[in-house]
């Protein structure tokens, strides 16, 4: 066990960081006082290779799983709005890697992010109003007709919603199956019947666009359903018999994405702990005593940097587990998220506390990373979410190794009981 990056992961980390410093940090406040989309940032991401095909190639072959969780930390270092434009399209990208055909990832991979010069955009939509995280409830349906299927509902808070070049919708083509009726579909932009909805008005992550996306009638191909329709029914044919196996497409692209939404959260956090401490620094009380020297300032410093520190673990290790090809049966995906986005929220209220009344201006960026942080308890699955689904597969976990432990118990106790003394 090593816990030392190699040189590339240091370079590329450097690279990252560069970027964000030079090219994010510099407009993050414009862009999230406009709510306007950075397409600037984004095309100065492709020019930096931090964005495209060749990156997402290379993070999906990066034999540790580290590279991905590095690039999200650093970017939303400089503005966690910011580099969620630059990113979001991945999500759709891990939608359609996910549950695609080889020539329908060929297809449309490349309209997630574009090619050459040109900038593309994709959006992964399964949120619905009254869903929530539940994916179970999705009321979005897709109804087959003919060769084309007919999609019908309504996805909110879609990132990239109304302006995505393509969109993955989750829909259900058999609601009394659950989520094991649902599939995935590829919806182009200028779709008839494909329209964007409400844009919201956010506390945070506001360079990134967010988006209400409304299905009316969508007509689309056959050939549009990821994994195609003899997958499909094959999958709803086990459904149908009671067969167990087969999970949601949604619930397997987000395992595969939430320890890249936990190091996301930890960029806020970081940027937060290190302009504090930086802004500390020389400062003095009312008696004209260092801040920085007093106990009190120490013992919130130390707490944030080991939880920041602890989170970090949790969500390489899940990162790890991901690209090995290790089941994380015990929740560890979930861990990460759930731990980095409740340690985000907190790091900046505290530092926040810290800081004092002058952490509320707008001149401080103290401000922005607060309530930047506060989504990373609600998207990809809320906090509340996260735990049940810890809590349900530890027990799982544990139930499956159940019968060895009691076994060995009863060896040892048995063991125990042979080697005693006999009882006067």
């Amino acid at each position: 066990m090593d816990f030392r990056l190699t040189d590339e992961q240091l370079a590329f980390q450097e690279h990252c960081h560069r970027f964000a410093a030079e090219v994010i940090r510099p407009v993050a406040a414009q862009h999230d006082r406009e709510q306007s989309v950075p397409w600037e940032v984004i095309r100065e991401a492709r020019r930096w290779d931090l964005h495209g095909l060749e990156l997402l190639q290379r993070l999906a072959t990066d034999g540790d799983g580290i590279l991905a969780v590095i690039y999200a930390e650093e970017l939303h270092w400089g503005c966690a709005g910011i580099a969620l434009a630059i990113a979001a399209g991945s999500l759709a990208a891990a939608g359609i890697a996910s549950s695609g055909t080889p020539e329908q990832i060929g297809r449309w991979l490349p309209e997630c992010v574009g090619t050459g010069d040109e900038i593309k955009l994709g959006a992964y939509a399964v949120t619905e109003a009254g869903a929530g995280s539940d994916v179970k409830s999705l009321r979005t349906t897709a109804r087959r007709d003919g060769d084309e299927w007919i999609l019908n509902g309504a996805k909110v808070f879609i990132s990239n919603g109304g302006i995505a070049d393509v969109t993955v919708v989750v829909a259900s083509v058999d609601p009394k199956l659950g989520h094991r009726g649902q599939a995935s579909f590829v919806v182009p932009k200028g779709t008839p019947g494909l329209r964007m909805g409400k844009k919201e008005d956010k506390i945070g992550i506001r360079a990134s666009q967010t988006a209400e996306v409304v299905l009316e009638d969508c007509r689309i191909p056959m050939e549009y359903l990821l994994g195609g329709a003899d997958k499909l029914e094959r999958k709803l044919g086990r459904a149908r018999r009671g067969e167990r196996g087969g999970s949601s497409s949604a619930l397997a692209t987000f395992e595969l994405t939430r320890p890249f939404v936990g190091a996301s959260a930890l960029g806020i956090a970081r940027a937060a702990y290190e302009w504090t401490i930086d802004h500390l620094e020389g400062r003095t009380d009312e008696t004209g005593a260092l801040l920085l020297e007093q106990q009190r300032v120490q013992q919130v410093i130390a707490d944030v940097a080991t939880e920041i520190e602890a989170a970090r673990m949790l969500v390489w290790r899940a990162a790890w587990m991901g690209r090995n090809g290790v089941p994380m049966t015990a929740g560890q995906g979930s861990m990460s998220k759930l731990k980095a986005g409740d340690v985000t929220m907190w790091a900046t209220t505290i530092l926040m506390d810290l800081v004092g009344p002058e952490a509320w201006s707008t001149e401080h960026p103290l401000e922005k990373w607060f309530r930047d942080a506060k989504i990373f308890q609600i998207f990809e699955g809320t906090a509340q979410i996260q735990r049940l689904v810890v809590a349900r597969m530890q027990v799982a976990d544990r139930r499956e190794r159940l019968p060895e432990a009691i076994e060995k118990v009863t060896e040892e106790a048995i063991a125990a009981s042979s080697a005693a003394p006999a009882a006067a």
